[in-house]
């Protein structure tokens, strides 16, 4: 016997209404770079004749349409219009390389391409290599920006001026995809995430509670992470579902940039990498200025450190919410408040990523596909599942991403315990084995930065005759320090096992990174390796 409840599809745009109906005069502020501001109700006018212009234009549900943007108005009305009418967004990643951009772009299949006004050179670049793309949308009103040299233009105030405002969001099956994301192509061409609406908008929902953002409609959310990462980590869905006010940094998250918007915007809840967050935290020591009325970050992409997560906790009283998450899972799959004792530096956290939001489970296996035990020291290869977690990569039947049974690969290395939760160790392609033992590249990285004038770190395993691999650290020092490559050695050598000790410390003025702002190893292996070749 079925329930006798009313059957609604769980689509995007019913977060949009909701606001227009519920929080229809609650503020979103872009700065791109210029500052604009309106409200829910009319982002979500604004939103329907989009879709009503598009379907004019010649968008037709089920097809893919790309934007090439960055974390503006115009891009958020784009989640919600693009999706609501049974079509895909294609939120490219500008930072990516050329060749992996137009990759993405013509795996996709993208008939239409949004190009934010500072990406037309980057996109005048890809024309010649693109080969699906029918029409170059310039996000802006005609005529305001140079756009000469693309195709077929159309603008996109046009698009919307020509929508009718008294369209209706239509009303389809949830399954039905929604936008599409491509890892960072560390290895390999990126692959393609395909989102549905059911499973956007129920992970969206797993992340919201008082264990996860927390957010409400007194808050004010920055999301530092960009659309084209995880739809930015569920921001501009958890925002409109809230009520909350939605600050959008454009394309500027450099700690001067970072720390303005947040002070003149009153920002309470920020989401973004480490780098971010380290920035932001330098440049309030290094001005003296407090972060406003920020209480709290959401922070992901790759594990924190200790030391940034304490100097905001100790100087301006920011909590760190830390996520665990991938393109594959959506949003966060798991997320853990850091305690006080923690962020004060009087215990370490026994299992830094936290438990699974519910919807998500998880478990370890060993080499041969066996279960381990989540008893917090067996260590093995993570795999989740979850209404939200990818099935299959889009376009790549080659690829087996889930086992038969429906496990996800991670790629990540892992300890579990049922009391504490989950511990990244490392991934599995950056593990460093030295004599037979493992060596954990992050709780090393973390203990470097533990000195108090090294402001990052990261480590990789070279080549070693004897030991198989041996650990080399790569350091940034804080600004005016006469730290030495002996100083960090000496430092680290009663604080971690002795295997683990770095053969070599460099330092570098800063810390290559990848298109999601994590550290790219990659780039670190062949700055080593030329190195080796030189000397």
């Amino acid at each position: 016997m079925k329930g006798l409840m009313q059957a609604e599809p769980l689509l995007l745009t019913a977060l949009l209404t909701h606001a227009e109906e519920n929080f229809g005069d609650v503020a979103i502020v872009s700065r791109e770079p210029e500052p604009f501001s309106y409200t829910y109700a009319e982002a979500a006018r604004r939103a329907k004749r989009l879709a009503s212009g598009l379907l004019r234009a010649g968008l037709r549900p089920g097809e893919i349409a790309g934007s090439l943007a960055w974390t503006t108005h115009r891009h958020f009305e784009l989640m919600y219009a693009v999706p609501g009418i049974g079509s895909v967004l294609h939120t490219a990643n500008p930072r990516l390389s050329t060749s992996q951009i137009a990759f993405t772009i013509n795996h996709a299949g993208d008939r239409f391409l949004f190009v934010d006004p500072d990406c037309i050179p980057l996109a005048r670049t890809l024309v010649p290599m693109l080969h699906t793309v029918e029409h170059f949308v310039v996000m802006t009103a005609a005529g305001t920006v140079d756009a000469a040299g693309l195709p077929n233009l159309l603008w996109y105030e046009d698009i919307v001026d020509a929508g009718d405002p008294a369209f209706v969001w239509p009303q389809f099956d949830e399954r039905t995809g929604s936008t599409l994301c491509f890892t960072s192509g560390t290895t390999g061409d990126p692959k393609g995430v395909l989102y549905s609406h059911r499973g956007s908008l129920l992970s969206t929902m797993a992340i919201a509670p008082a264990n996860g953002w927390n957010v409400t409609s007194s808050d004010v959310i920055l999301p530092a992470a960009a659309f084209f990462h995880c739809n930015g980590w569920g921001a501009p869905y958890l925002a409109p579902m809230a009520g909350a006010k939605l600050v959008l940094p454009g394309r500027a998250t450099d700690g001067a940039s970072m720390l303005q918007i947040i002070r003149e915007e009153g920002v309470t809840v920020g989401s973004g990498v480490p780098t971010v967050w380290m920035g932001l935290l330098e440049h309030c020591l290094d001005t003296g200025q407090k972060p406003g009325e920020l209480n709290r970050i959401v922070c992901g992409g790759a594990a924190p450190p200790p030391s940034m997560m304490s100097g905001l906790y100790e100087h301006y009283d920011v909590r760190t919410l830390q996520v665990w998450g991938m393109t594959e899972t959506t949003h966060a799959a798991t997320l853990h408040w850091m305690e006080p004792a923690v962020l004060r530096g009087e215990v370490e956290p026994q299992a830094p990523q936290g438990k699974p939001v519910f919807g998500t489970r998880m478990r370890i296996i060993g080499a041969e596909g066996d279960e381990l035990a989540a008893n917090g020291k067996a260590a093995g290869q993570l795999q989740v599942k979850a209404p939200w977690c990818a099935a299959a990569y889009l376009g790549r039947p080659d690829i087996a991403l889930c086992d038969p049974d429906g496990w996800m690969n991670t790629g990540d290395l892992a300890t579990m315990s049922g009391a504490h939760g989950l511990r990244i160790t490392d991934r599995l392609k950056d593990v460093i084995k030295s004599g037979g033992e493992w060596v954990s590249s992050i709780d090393l990285e973390h203990a470097a930065t533990e000195h108090a004038d090294v402001l990052e770190a990261a480590v990789i395993g070279v080549p070693h005759p004897r030991w198989q691999e041996r650990p080399v650290l790569f350091a940034v020092a804080r600004q005016g320090s006469a730290v030495t490559p002996g100083d960090v050695i000496a430092y680290l050598k009663p604080r971690v096992p002795k295997l683990w000790i770095p053969d070599e410390v460099i330092f570098m003025e800063s810390l290559p990174q990848n298109s999601t702002g994590k550290v790219s190893k990659e780039h670190l292996r062949a700055i080593y390796k030329d190195q080796a070749s030189t000397n």
